[in-house]
C-alpha cells in the first residue's frame, strides 16, 4: 500500500496554495531545494506528477487538483486540532481568512472586530475583498460573506445584516436633462450606469412591484465594478445608478440623489456570516461566529 508522509503532504498543500516552491518554503521554514526533492520523492512513488512547473510558475496536474481536494481539507482539520489543543491549554488563537466584498465587510470591520480582537489577540483575521461568488471551500477561506440568498445549502449562515433594498437613483442635475422614468420599460431610454462581476457578467436590474417583476438589461455610457463608485458617478450626473439603498440613504436624504421608481425597489434578506456545516469549526472560527451572533441579536 503507497503511504505519503504528513510532512510530505502538508509540503504538497503549501505549494499547492501558494504556487511557487519558494513561497511555500519561506511558508514552511525549509528550503525550496529540500521543499523540490520532498515534491519528487512523492510524485516517485504515487508514479503521477502533481505539478507542472516552469521557470516561472507552479500549477497542478488534474492529478495534482485531485489530491488535494482530499489532502487539503484534512491537513486543515489536522492543523485546527492541534489550534485547538494549544488554545484550550493557553489562550485562543490561529488565523481566520474571509471572502466578502469591500461593503459586506465593513460593518464585520467597524461593529465587530474592534471588541473581539481585543478579546483574542492572538487571533488573526483576514479580509479578502472579492465581488466574486467564490467557492469558501476550494479557494481556502474559513468563511465568507453574502446576502443570504446566495449562501449553498450545506452552509452555516449567521445573518447579522438587515434586510436589504435596491434603488434606482440619479442626481437633480441628470433628471433637468432627462424625464425621469414612470415604468421599468422607461429605463431602456435612459444612460444607466453598469455594475459588472469580476466574473465578466453584468449585473441586470431585477425590479418587483405587487407580484409583478421586471428584469430589465440597461445600457449606459458606464460600466463598474464597485459600488461605492457607482454613487460617485449618479453624483456627478452621469446616469442612473441601481445600488443598495444604505449606500445613498444620506445623499437621498440630502436632496444629492432622488430615488426613481421607488415602488419597484425590490427588497431581500440581508448579509450573513457562512461557513461549512459538515466541517467541525476551528475554535478561531467558533468565537468569531458566536461575536458576529452576539452583535446581530442586539441590533
Amino acid at each position: 500500500m503507497l503511504r505519503a508522509g504528513l510532512s510530505e503532504l502538508t509540503a504538497f498543500v503549501a505549494i499547492a496554495e501558494q504556487r511557487s516552491f519558494r513561497a511555500a518554503a519561506r511558508v514552511l521554514g525549509v528550503s525550496p531545494s529540500a521543499l523540490s526533492h520532498s515534491m519528487r520523492g512523492l510524485e516517485a512513488r504515487l508514479g503521477v506528477r502533481l505539478f507542472n512547473r516552469t521557470t516561472r510558475s507552479v500549477a497542478l496536474t488534474e492529478a495534482g487538483a485531485q489530491l488535494l481536494r482530499r489532502a487539503g481539507p484534512a491537513i486543515a482539520d489536522l492543523e485546527d486540532a492541534v489550534n485547538e489543543v494549544a488554545s484550550a491549554r493557553n489562550r485562543p488563537s490561529g488565523s481566520i481568512r474571509i471572502s466578502a466584498s469591500e461593503s459586506a465587510a465593513r460593518p464585520i470591520i467597524r461593529e465587530v472586530l474592534p471588541d473581539f480582537l481585543a478579546a483574542c489577540p492572538d487571533i488573526h483575521v483576514e479580509f479578502v475583498v472579492d465581488t466574486r461568488l467564490v467557492d469558501i471551500v476550494a479557494d481556502g477561506f474559513d468563511a465568507g460573506i453574502r446576502v443570504l440568498e446566495d449562501v449553498p445549502r450545506d452552509m452555516i449562515a449567521v445573518r447579522f445584516g438587515p434586510d436589504m433594498r435596491f434603488a434606482a437613483v440619479a442626481s437633480p442635475d441628470y433628471l433637468s436633462r432627462h424625464p425621469a422614468p414612470k415604468a421599468p420599460h422607461d429605463l431602456a431610454q435612459h444612460r444607466c450606469i453598469r455594475f459588472r462581476f469580476e466574473s465578466g457578467a453584468l449585473y441586470r436590474w431585477d425590479l418587483e412591484h405587487r407580484g409583478k417583476t421586471a428584469s430589465i438589461d440597461v445600457d449606459g455610457p458606464m460600466t463598474l465594478g464597485n459600488l461605492n463608485l457607482m454613487v460617485e458617478a449618479a453624483l456627478a450626473g452621469i446616469g442612473i445608478a441601481w445600488v443598495t439603498e444604505h449606500h445613498v440613504v444620506a445623499h437621498l436624504a440630502s436632496g444629492e440623489l432622488v430615488h426613481l421608481l421607488p415602488e419597484w425597489s425590490p427588497s431581500f434578506p440581508g448579509l450573513c456570516l457562512y461557513y461549512p456545516a459538515n466541517r467541525h469549526p476551528p475554535t478561531a472560527l467558533r468565537l468569531f461566529a458566536q461575536a458576529v451572533r452576539d452583535w446581530a441579536s442586539t441590533r
